[in-house]
């Protein structure tokens, strides 16, 4: 991401923290405004042109527009407990709620 968990550093990057931090999931982040070559590295690897990008144990699953789909529409509860990751399905069910 672009930036840190707790201060991202663009929209799309706060959008994301944003939703794992309220539902409470513990998670990795990479500040790719670090360091330029894992900046371009990381697009490289998962043929991604945009950052954030969300990996899901070690599994790329997209960027900022699939992880707001895919909580929306419940696949990523779905995608957590396959995983076994531990999130607040009410706060899930609170994003869901204030989006419908």
């Amino acid at each position: 991401m672009k930036g840190t968990k707790t201060m991202p550093q663009c929209g799309f990057s706060s959008r994301v923290a944003g939703v794992l931090n309220y539902m409470g999931v513990d998670f990795l982040d990479v500040n790719v405004l670090a360091d330029a070559a894992i900046r371009q590295g990381i697009k490289d690897f998962s043929d991604w042109p945009t950052i954030p990008q969300l990996y899901v144990k070690g599994e790329f699953v997209g960027g900022c527009d699939i992880v707001t789909e895919m909580t929306l529409s419940g696949e990523m509860d779905a995608l957590f407990e396959q995983h076994g990751i531990a999130y607040d399905k009410a706060a899930a069910e609170k994003i869901r709620e204030a989006n419908a």
